[in-house]
């Protein structure tokens, strides 16, 4: 997601932060809210967008209108912690859409998992699949069903983290 560096001058900050939580702002109200033309602001948004400060531009479902689903955190604890098994455990579950994000961690398990599947039985087979691919290296899976959302990722606390010049 590297590209060519830009400037994070005060204008290109306040378009970061204004579309990191609102993406499907149009260029008129986003130029309104950064005190830019609307030619000025597109041509800013295109360059961070080629420059690669922006992944990709998502919207936030409610799920509970939309289908029936559990989320989950799933804790991976590998057999082997070596930069191959790694690599051959990462390759396969980016393969894997019900892992919505996975990190590698520091701890008594290895990697930490957040999953979104129908039900507790898809989780199981999920894991049973991940556990019987001998490849992966996986000795052991411990699962944490989520039962309440009390806080959801609204995005970075970015007012409150020091930027790079």
């Amino acid at each position: 997601m590297t590209g060519k560096s830009i400037k994070l001058d005060k204008i290109n900050r306040k378009i970061i932060t204004t579309l990191h939580t609102n993406a499907g702002l149009s260029n008129v109200d986003l130029a309104d809210r950064v005190g830019l033309s609307k030619s000025a602001c597109f041509e800013r948004v295109k360059a961070l967008k080629e420059a690669g400060y922006f992944g990709m531009f998502v919207t936030e479902l409610d799920m509970d209108r939309i289908c029936e689903h559990i989320f989950a955190y799933i804790e991976f604890t590998l057999e082997n912690n070596t930069f191959k098994n790694r690599e051959i455990f990462e390759k396969k579950i980016n393969g894997i859409p019900e892992l919505m994000d996975c990190f590698y961690v520091a701890g008594s398990y290895h990697y930490i998992s957040y999953a979104c599947c129908s039900n507790v039985q898809e989780l199981n087979k999920l894991c049973d699949s991940l556990t019987a691919d001998e490849s992966l290296g996986i000795a052991d899976i411990a699962q944490r069903v989520v039962l309440n959302r009390a806080k959801w990722h609204l995005g970075y606390p970015l007012d409150k983290l020091r930027w790079l010049d």
